[in-house]
């Protein structure tokens, strides 16, 4: 796989496929992370007199420009971060995105609209998809892709279009990748994976990858509760895939019989109904055991025993990686279990991975820095995706 450095960019038209995916509130960006991310490849391209385009995409419109997932706010910001002006095109690849690209001088940055706004690029059919890609291919030169979080989406910008140019992978990819290897090759150990969220369902690969890989796996979050109910509790109103119990009964089986601890909650913070997230008002809430949630009442974050209990799992721990909020973080009295995890990894010595996601957005909501941590990924998705050990359509398309 080529890198930026086996390049020709000076007074040439590079395409930077980035991932600037992020949260907006009444069009403000609420969480700059995956920009500061990517702008010191920005920054890199433009010094080295390359003409920087810069694509992305935001959220999830339907094909067409929708206001709210314009990128205009991000090109404000990006600039700010890179030290230089981003001329912001109103189009992906019309008047507006050929008139700004044909104006950029070496060493200047431009930022095209919302990929998303055009049906091309998420389009199943692959004529389709590659007609929008042959269309991106003809505003550039060459083609570099840094937007790790993508790599997981087989996308015309992603996939079809470095086919279509000389193309490297930006040094973000690069220590995306190099921190997987760590995380699934070149391991540490004890090892211990740490997986909340929501869903069973959506860890399930990885659960699947990482019997045969890690020391230790502590389970929070919603998905917790689907293994307490295999177990035959009671978990009342609490988030249930009652579809996933044989599956959860399977790994708890492959988990004893291959001596990978797997620790669930011993307790569990309880309340009657789930929070209000925008007032944040106080919500009724009591800590019961993990066996013993009230039918009337819904687990919404890990007790004070778990939490000792998970930081003790992890306390001597040489690799950590952590994907999945361990209860309803956005809400005051449900945050406590995600930021003890949190304050674990910080505290640790170990080499310590934040899944990208929920995860990443938590710990920054939770007033941790960065730099607490040895890497936050900017790709939830394509991480859990490249350690449950399947193939990434877009670092596939880098291959030579």
């Amino acid at each position: 796989m080529k890198t930026i450095d086996d390049l020709e960019v000076a007074g040439r038209r590079v395409f930077l496929r980035a991932d600037l995916n992020v949260p907006l509130e009444n069009g403000r960006i609420t969480d700059d992370g995956r920009i500061r991310a990517v702008a010191p490849t920005v920054a890199k391209l433009a010094q080295s007199g390359a003409k920087v385009i810069v694509a992305s995409h935001l959220g999830r419109p339907k094909g067409a420009p929708d206001p709210q997932f314009s990128l205009a706010p991000v090109a404000v910001r990006l600039g700010e971060l890179v030290g230089r002006e981003v001329a912001f095109a109103a189009d992906t690849v019309g008047d507006s995105a050929k008139e700004t690209v044909g104006t950029l001088g070496e060493g200047e940055v431009a930022l095209l609209e919302n990929l998303r706004f055009n049906a091309g690029e998420t389009a199943k059919d692959e004529a389709e998809r590659g007609a929008f890609a042959r269309e991106l291919a003809a505003l550039a030169d060459v083609y570099v892709d840094d937007a790790f979080g993508a790599m997981h989406r087989k996308h015309a910008s992603v996939f079809d279009l470095p086919q279509l140019l000389p193309h490297a992978a930006g040094d973000l990819v690069l220590k995306e990748v190099s921190v997987l290897k760590r995380l699934t090759e070149e391991v540490d150990r004890p090892y211990a994976v740490v997986l909340g969220g929501s869903k069973v369902s959506d860890k399930i690969g990885v659960i699947d990858n990482m019997l045969g890989k890690a020391d230790r796996i502590l389970i929070g979050g919603g998905m917790a509760y689907t293994f307490l109910r295999a177990q035959g509790h009671e978990v009342g109103k609490s988030l249930l895939q009652e579809d996933q119990i044989p599956a959860c009964l399977e790994y708890l089986r492959r988990a004893e019989e291959s001596g990978v601890e797997f620790v669930l909650p011993v307790d569990v913070v309880v309340s009657p109904d789930f929070p209000d997230l925008k007032t944040k008002a106080p919500a009724p809430h009591a800590t019961v055991d993990a066996d013993k949630i009230p039918a009337d009442q819904e687990g919404l974050d890990i007790g004070e025993r778990t939490r000792e209990l998970f930081a003790g799992k992890l306390a001597d721990a040489a690799t950590v990686f952590w994907n999945g909020p361990m209860g309803v973080f956005e809400h005051p009295d449900f945050a406590g279990g995600t930021q003890a995890v949190a304050r674990s990894l910080a505290d640790t010595a170990a080499f310590t991975v934040v899944g990208g996601g929920d995860s990443a957005a938590a710990v920054r909501q939770l007033g941790f820095k960065d730099d607490d941590f040895s890497h936050i990924s900017t790709g939830g998705g394509a991480s859990l995706e490249y350690l449950e050990g399947k193939q990434l359509p877009g670092l596939t398309a880098l291959d030579d």
